[in-house]
């Protein structure tokens, strides 16, 4: 079920996390499907942003949803018809430098908004993005379904499974009563341009190749659910969509073309190089540093059921899409057309052609 400007279009729709990466493609997607969309975040951590560099479409309040005032003041100028939650604190070793504030952001911020949204009217949905991270994850590899046991190691896994529960808590003590489908979306690892995180593959792959050196490896074997934004985002729309319109499951997947197509750190960092034609050697961080998961992979199939929508990018794909956006702002693109050219060009099924 693809996105259908129909559907979206004239919607008001407000989207948490606008300055970030995710956000920001959606954002700009949400403006090419014609819907009234405002933006709500903390102003952009990273230098550069895509927020700078392809700025979205539509409104825009800066703000932190840890201060409940934030959450209410834009519930009550925005009236909005949908909410799609993506603000976060999103890094797995910031949140080992800094718990509390993962806590507070992942897990109050997300409180906050669902507190000011129980006054709201005119509400069609509210979809909550937490991670592929939410499960307790044993490292054998098998691709997590919803059902799993809900865990985590480090304080970003732990506070988005404990955002599950909140968000749960909340649709079975308020918003089911109101009759507003809440629901929470599980993504994998995504990669596209206009990622500029610390600590992440492909930026520190960017970063790497601009500055002339070779990218440095902490987890060289380590196994993630790699997917294309556009893939993920995607399915986040089909989600929200069907929750408006129909009964769907309170929590899915938002997984990869394909659970087997996994790539290991090191293949990744090898293919984005060469599609970027670049060196492919890599050195290992041999330094101390925290735990992170040597295996982690979702089961999208409820999510093929619920919503007749899965991935469509091939691993391959991904990377050819990721790898032209970020030679095209290296060579000086206008790149909010970009941008938008690559959400036309996926709406209109038109798969990037895999690197040579």
């Amino acid at each position: 079920m693809p996105a259908d400007p129909g559907f979206w279009a004239g919607k008001r729709v407000l989207l948490t996390g606008h300055t970030g990466f995710k956000g920001g493609w959606l954002a700009h997607w949400l403006g090419e499907l014609g819907a009234e969309v405002t933006g709500l975040s903390l102003a952009p951590d990273q230098n550069p942003a895509m927020f700078d560099i392809a700025p979205p479409p539509g409104g825009s309040i800066i703000g932190d949803l840890r201060d409940p005032a934030v959450a209410r003041q834009a519930i009550q100028a925005t009236a909005p018809q949908i909410v799609l939650h993506l603000a976060a604190q999103p890094l797995v070793r910031h949140s080992y430098r800094d718990p509390a504030e993962t806590w507070s952001a992942n897990v109050m911020g997300t409180v906050n908004l669902l507190e000011a949204l129980r006054e709201a009217r005119d509400l069609s949905a509210i979809l909550v993005i937490t991670s592929d991270k939410v499960y307790e994850n044993d490292e054998s590899g098998h691709a997590f379904a919803e059902d799993a046991r809900l865990g985590g190691h480090d304080p970003y896994a732990a506070s988005k499974a404990a955002t599950e529960l909140a968000v749960a808590s909340y649709r079975r003590a308020f918003f089911a009563e109101q009759r507003v489908p809440l629901a929470t979306a599980r993504g994998g690892n995504v990669i596209g341009g206009g990622d500029f995180s610390e600590d992440r593959l492909v930026p520190d792959l960017v970063r790497a190749a601009r500055a002339g050196a070779a990218p440095v490896l902490r987890n060289p074997q380590a196994t993630r659910p790699w997917q294309h934004v556009l893939d993920c985002l995607d399915g986040y729309l089909a989600y929200a969509q069907a929750l408006a319109t129909r009964q769907v499951p309170e929590a899915l997947n938002i997984g990869p073309h394909d659970p087997a197509d996994t790539q290991t750190v090191a293949d990744l960092t090898r293919a984005m190089a060469k599609a970027l034609g670049l060196d492919e050697s890599w050195t290992l961080d041999t330094g101390p540093a925290p735990h992170e998961m040597a295996a982690l992979a979702l089961d999208p199939t409820r999510a093929r059921q619920a919503l007749g929508w899965q991935g469509r990018l091939s691993s391959a794909q991904a990377i050819r899409l990721t790898a032209d956006w970020y030679g095209a702002w290296m060579n000086g693109a206008d790149m909010t057309r970009f941008t938008r050219d690559q959400i036309a060009a996926y709406q209109a099924d038109e798969p990037a052609e895999a690197p040579q």
